[in-house]
């Protein structure tokens, strides 16, 4: 209940009115003094005199009393009034605060707007001004990350054409554009780096990069809610050394065109690799698969390394005939 709803319901204290205060005090003298006087002319005797003082110390005492009445009549009004204003400034610090806050709020969403308008730029030193802009945002309200992480993937799901080095006098704007994604990339890699000890670590993030063209990706020793790499393309090597994923890691039909390296990479879920195309070596060393494992389908052009890998299921069908010989089951 607030202070206001409380000020309604107490009831009302103000002072003793003047007049009560003039009219009572001389009725009690003159009441006393009567007594008195009335009780000398009736030839007073030593009873009658005591009756007299133990009138007047009862009068005194009675005045005594209203005045103790009046004084805590006083300290009660002087009590609430300074109540009232206590309250009345509590009032004015959580309007203020809250006028703060909601400019703080409207500053945030239009330098959040500003930032994602930013990446749509046709100029990739704009676009790199707006990735910024969001990862700063992002590093100081705790509460924006996943929303940032979730434009940064969207922005590397976007088609994207590899520049044509044959060509460099025509591929300015890719060459741009793979630079920003390259900065991209390590927006995340930074910020979810388990190894991270200045506060720039983003727990419980998670990723979603279908369909993303990643360029020598790496999230090595990276900490993940929930990733998603179904059908994305890995251009170059991709990096997943000692990665945890709390979730689930899904690869399904992804391509790795480079080297896929997975030492030592931990899922806690469910994790697929069905359909995945592995044009280069792909190492699992020591990697811990807790979940349910899927490598139906996947392809393998180069060597596979599983030493002291571990799967909580079962070894996956596709992959016994790359187990050393001292872990085939």
């Amino acid at each position: 209940m607030s202070g206001t709803d409380d000020a309604e319901q107490r009831p009302p204290v103000g002072p003793i009115p003047q007049w009560v205060i003039a009219a009572g005090v001389p009725a009690v003298v003159l009441l006393a003094a009567a007594a008195a006087w009335l009780l000398v002319r009736s030839g007073a005797t030593g009873d009658r005199l005591d009756a007299i003082r133990t009138a007047a110390v009862l009068g005194v005492g009675f005045a005594g009393t209203i005045a103790l009445w009046l004084a805590a009549r006083r300290q009660r009004s002087t009590e609430l009034d300074l109540l009232r204003k206590h309250e009345a400034h509590q009032l004015a610090k959580r309007a203020f605060a809250q006028s703060e806050f909601d400019t703080r709020e409207r500053r945030s969403a239009d330098l959040y707007l500003r930032a994602v308008e930013q990446l749509g730029s046709g100029t990739a030193a704009v676009r790199h001004g707006g990735l910024y802009a969001l990862e700063r945002m992002a590093q100081a309200d705790p509460s924006r990350r996943q929303n940032v992480v979730d434009v940064v993937c969207a922005y590397l799901r976007a088609p994207f054409r590899l520049p044509d080095e044959s060509r460099p006098e025509l591929e300015d704007d890719a060459r741009g554009e793979r630079q920003v994604r390259l900065s991209a990339q390590r927006v995340l890699t930074r910020h979810l780096s388990a190894g991270e000890q200045t506060g720039t670590f983003w727990a419980g993030i998670d990723l979603d990069l279908a369909g993303a063209t990643l360029i020598d990706f790496v999230l090595s020793e990276c900490r993940i809610r929930n990733g998603v790499f179904t059908e994305a393309r890995f251009v170059g090597d991709a990096w997943f050394t000692r990665a945890e994923f709390a979730g689930e890691a899904l690869f399904g039909w992804a391509s790795f065109q480079g080297e896929a390296w997975f030492a030592g990479f931990s899922v806690a879920g469910e994790a697929s690799f069905g359909g995945a195309a592995f044009a280069a070596d792909a190492r699992f060393d020591t990697a811990e698969f807790a979940g349910e494992t899927w490598f139906t389908e996947a392809s393998f052009a180069g060597d596979v390394q599983l030493t002291d890998a571990k799967f909580a299921r079962g070894v996956p069908e596709r992959l016994r005939e790359y187990l050393p010989s001292a872990d085939q089951p």
